[in-house]
């Protein structure tokens, strides 16, 4: 299910759109209200995996502060925020544990202007690209992003990208959500 479409912006900002199918299977769809994209402190998510996941870090998740001594944002969100993402889903009743392996659900983040990618594993991925996308569709918007037109705007780039990954999947439909976090770098 899903499609969820992240870029990085060049002046410090991050974008994450995402669709409104709920999927079982493939045999049935759901449009739902409740989005997938949504801003929970300093940090921009979209999920796929479970609507539960998304509510959890949506309503229950506690965005830990960054130290002063964690200078590096990739190792704070590697550890410290990981670690708040994990307690968070175990104390929701949604990671599992199955032969000593924790496993949690596919989501993207934006914070401080990067975009990261966390895997089921809990593993936080950070692209080569500025752009990143997960779910079912994310092949199509991969390469819609990568073929992309100069000339439309970050939120026109995000909805193309979903547009076609909704044409070409049947796990992504309509409508889109678009939100932005981060501060203007001038």
């Amino acid at each position: 299910m899903t499609c969820i479409v992240g870029l990085e912006h060049d002046n410090g900002m991050v974008s994450i759109g995402g669709d409104s199918a709920g999927v079982n299977g493939l045999l049935d769809v759901r449009i739902r209200t409740d989005e997938k994209v949504f801003i929970n402190g300093p940090m921009i998510f979209g999920f796929t995996s479970s609507f539960r996941m998304g509510q959890l870090l949506r309503y229950s998740l506690t965005i830990p502060e960054q130290l002063p001594s964690q200078v590096d944002d990739y190792k704070f969100m590697c550890t410290t925020f990981i670690d708040a993402v994990r307690t968070c889903l175990k104390s929701g009743g949604y990671a599992s544990v199955k032969n000593g392996e924790e496993t949690g659900g596919f989501f993207l983040v934006g914070y401080r202007g990067k975009l990261y990618r966390v895997e089921s594993d809990f593993q936080v991925g950070k692209s080569l690209m500025t752009f990143d996308a997960c779910g079912c569709g994310e092949n199509y918007a991969l390469g819609a992003l990568a073929g992309g037109e100069t000339t439309l705007t970050t939120k026109e780039r995000i909805e193309r990208a979903l547009e076609i990954a909704a044409k070409f999947s049947a796990g992504v439909s309509a409508p889109f959500f678009v939100l932005t976090i981060g501060e203007i770098i001038p």
